[in-house]
């Protein structure tokens, strides 16, 4: 059973977590996150030491929330083209799905933070190596069964995959049109078909 200090902490990390990915390290003030919580900056440094504390808070639960949706869409299948499939099924809704999170963390926090916050950006950066592991050991995973053939190591193809991924969830981001993830994600589908799946 949680003690009224731990739902304090919870209310406030999830309170707070789509003011800083939305307007950043840097453009989020104290008076910002009082507002939204209606607790006072004592209150608000009473559970965590400083800002930073509370940005690194924010940004560790929209990690959590990303990486939990895209783990149990991964789990929906055992078969690894289908599991490469589902990623790229995921990401062409991805909009919808980070809108309540204030966009896409990993791109957010990373521009964000770089130059500004190195803890941020370090955070945010082995965020992507993590999703970039998981694409890989699905890659590898299809190898060694057989199903797919892979032009270079599956660490390296899985950093190309996501690499586009990403570039199309900043122009999205950027342009507002979501058209970029539709679109980039059924290229990705007929690359995978095309280039990967063994003949």
């Amino acid at each position: 059973m949680s003690t009224k200090a731990e739902k304090t902490t919870a209310f406030i990390i999830e309170t707070i977590a789509p003011i800083f990915n939305s307007q950043g390290y840097v453009g989020t003030s104290m008076s910002d996150l009082t507002k939204a919580t209606k607790l006072t900056k004592g209150a608000l440094y009473g559970n965590f030491e400083n800002k930073e504390s509370l940005a690194l808070a924010s940004f560790d639960y929209n990690s959590v929330i990303l990486i939990t949706a895209l783990d149990e869409e991964i789990a929906l299948s055992n078969n690894c083209l289908e599991k490469l499939y589902l990623i790229t099924g995921f990401y062409k809704k991805y909009h919808l799905f980070t809108r309540n999170m204030g966009g896409c963390p990993i791109l957010n926090t990373g521009v964000d933070a770089q130059n500004i916050n190195r803890k941020l950006a370090g955070v945010c950066k082995q965020l992507v190596k993590d999703i970039e592991l998981k694409i890989a050991a699905i890659l590898e995973q299809g190898s060694k069964e057989g199903v797919l053939m892979l032009p270079v190591s599956s660490l390296q193809f899985a950093k190309q995959f996501f690499t586009m991924i990403q570039g199309a969830v900043a122009m999205a981001s950027i342009t507002q049109d979501y058209k970029y993830l539709v679109n980039t994600m059924t290229y990705l589908d007929i690359l995978i078909k095309n280039e990967l799946v063994r003949k």
